[in-house]
């Protein structure tokens, strides 16, 4: 039987790939919660202690030659993982996942960025927060159904936990790819809605040695938002 390790993405969870599964012949799972997630939020040091954390997790599971599957923040940590633990792994499959930031500048940026929504957290409470990210452009693509679906998983985690999260595994916090260090077999997912990060992924395709696949009508999370395609890509 073969195995799937799946990585959801920031506010998400281990639910976010219910829907996927739907479409999924019947396989070895491996679902976590990554820091900062969850009612019960894991609190780790760095990004590189999530991605050793993860990593041992996965060994003592027993995994070898696992399928890993990524979501945006989930994908950026499939990356560290395919540095640091490629043994693990036969191939993986990103979605909407960020190679991360060289630019110092950009980086400075981002980590304000993320400074603003950790202080909504610590200061106005998780439903302040979540009201606020759900406006964000990103999310245009989604339906008022799949939004409120969303919604019930993002309720689900504490306040400090998602602070925790943007702090350590923020995109400023991720060392960027380094391409020549990843020799496992990729395939890049992502939404033709989703210009920024559709950009990134075709420039980072050849340089990966990576097969690119485009969903048409879909945005970011695009995981969400097609399951049936992403099951058929994983298949």
């Amino acid at each position: 039987m073969s195995t799937l390790v799946l990585l959801h993405g920031f506010t998400g969870g281990p639910p976010s790939f219910d829907a996927l599964l739907e479409h999924l012949p019947d396989q070895l799972i491996v679902r976590p919660w990554l820091a900062g997630h969850g009612p019960a939020p894991i609190f780790v040091e760095s990004w590189d202690a999530e991605i050793d954390r993860l990593a041992a997790l996965l060994s003592r599971e027993g995994i070898r030659d696992a399928h890993l599957v990524g979501y945006s923040l989930g994908g950026r940590i499939a990356y560290g993982l395919l540095a640091r633990a490629p043994e693990l792994f036969a191939r993986a499959t990103l979605i909407g996942a960020h190679p991360g930031l060289r630019d110092r500048d950009e980086r400075d940026a981002r980590r304000a960025f993320d400074a603003r929504w950790i202080a909504m957290l610590e200061e106005e409470g998780l439903d302040a927060f979540i009201e606020a990210w759900e406006s964000l452009p990103l999310w245009s693509t989604q339906p008022a159904a799949l939004r409120a679906e969303l919604r019930a998983t993002r309720a689900s985690h504490r306040a400090e936990g998602l602070a925790h999260a943007l702090r350590v595994l923020g995109l400023a916090a991720m060392p960027p790819v380094e391409p020549e260090s990843i020799t496992t077999p990729i395939q890049l997912v992502v939404g033709a809605r989703d210009p920024k990060h559709l950009a990134l992924a075709e420039a980072l395709a050849p340089r990966l040695d990576a097969t690119l696949a485009v969903v048409r009508r879909a945005g970011h999370n695009v995981l969400a938002e097609a399951p049936e395609l992403v099951a058929e890509l994983l298949a």
